[in-house]
């Protein structure tokens, strides 16, 4: 098949790395892949040299793609995609986050009518904590989108049930197709546990938790800060890493300092995503605060690394944080509960491995990076057909 990929911007992130192993695992099976992609920029990293390397994928950048409502640049780069794919004619074009996916189904419905389309949700364009109208409006473009897609793809069954409410499309139209990874990178690190605190100088003996994140809007940083400051008199021995770097560094900085925790946080920056599996068996348990996410990779990746994980109970969470089985759920905004929970892991060296082991079990096989590459192709073979039947 000659498959082509379309995503916004390729910085350090869930979306990015998903499409990644998706185009190297195709590549790798004799499919014909390209991937156009934006200009990426910005504190949060870039996978570019990644994407440039996979064998049989060939990088392409659109210029005008960029991440932001910006209505001459989305026009100039909705002529773009037209004039690509009008010359590639795929079998497939398959596109990834919102504006990616907005332009390039566009740009597909005209360019090569006779491509079946694929959208995949990587976390929804609209959520509670936007503005109505802008809310709406995202809602709306993502029902006009759906209409001239074959497939939608969701990371989660949660993902689902959001677009099913919003009228995006019926049920029918959706698969669920987990967000995989390497699995053996993190079942089997490269990097000694007791060299990653050295690096961060976290002592051997300290109960440390963590949270990989971009430090950006609600990912709920603040949260985990006031959570650890209020249980750290009781729990001398605590210490709190911060994975990933981002726009509110210095605020969460500031705020650490004032909450009395500045010799017990660890602000790690950016790390390229092969040192994540390292520092995670480096880890005792696994905080991820977010109020908004489509499923988020590190709560499998910590799993997978053994170690158990307390999430906030918001899209996709639930289907792998299962409380007293693999972690702790927590109400979304709750940091008083966050610090319980945490508490209640930090005290408990035998629960985190019970937990952990658990964890570990259920996400092997489910988040393997070859069966997420498996189940797409199937979802391409069934959106053909569908394609097949519309043009007939």
């Amino acid at each position: 098949m000659k498959i082509v990929h379309i995503i916004t911007r390729l910085i350090i992130g869930g979306a990015q790395e998903n499409t990644l192993l998706s185009c190297a695992g195709q590549a790798a099976r004799g499919h014909e892949v390209t991937l156009l992609t934006g200009p990426t920029a910005g504190p949060e990293g870039t996978l570019v040299a990644r994407a440039k390397a996979i064998p049989g994928v060939r990088y392409e950048e659109i210029s005008h793609l960029v991440r932001n409502l910006r209505p001459w640049h989305d026009l100039l780069a909705l002529g773009q995609l037209k004039a690509r794919l009008a010359e590639l004619q795929p079998d497939i074009v398959h596109t990834h986050s919102s504006k990616a996916g907005i332009l390039g189904r566009d740009a597909a419905a005209a360019a090569c009518p006779r491509a079946a389309v694929v959208h995949t949700i990587h976390g929804q364009a609209f959520h509670d904590h936007q503005n109505p109208f802008v809310r709406q409006f995202y809602a709306w473009l993502e029902r006009r989108a759906a209409r001239s897609t074959d497939r939608i793809i969701s990371v989660s069954d949660a993902m689902t049930d959001q677009a099913v409410a919003a009228r995006v499309a019926p049920p029918e139209k959706f698969v669920t197709v987990y967000s995989a990874v390497e699995v053996e990178k993190f079942l089997n690190p490269a990097e000694p546990p007791g060299r990653v605190r050295e690096r961060y100088n976290i002592p051997q003996s300290a109960i440390l938790v963590t949270k990989v994140a971009r430090l950006f809007h609600l990912k709920g940083h603040a949260d985990v800060l006031r959570a650890v400051a209020s249980i750290l008199p009781r729990h001398p021995t605590l210490y709190l890493l911060f994975v990933g770097d981002g726009l509110l560094r210095r605020q969460l900085e500031h705020l650490a300092n004032k909450l009395g925790l500045h010799d017990r946080v660890r602000f790690a920056g950016l790390v390229p995503p092969e040192a994540v599996p390292s520092i995670l068996h480096a880890s005792d348990l696994v905080v991820h605060a977010s109020r908004h996410e489509g499923l988020a990779r590190v709560l499998p990746q910590s799993l997978l690394s053994g170690r158990p994980v307390i999430s906030y109970d918001v899209d996709g969470a639930g289907e792998v944080v299962h409380t007293g089985e693999t972690g702790i759920l927590v109400a979304p905004g709750d940091w008083r509960g966050l610090a319980r929970a945490i508490e209640s892991l930090v005290s408990d060296r035998l629960l985190r491995q019970r937990l952990g082991e658990r964890g570990r079990e259920l996400c092997r096989e489910r988040f393997d990076h070859r069966r997420m590459v498996d189940e797409i192709e199937k979802v391409y073979l069934a959106a053909l057909a569908v394609s097949s039947r519309r043009r007939s």
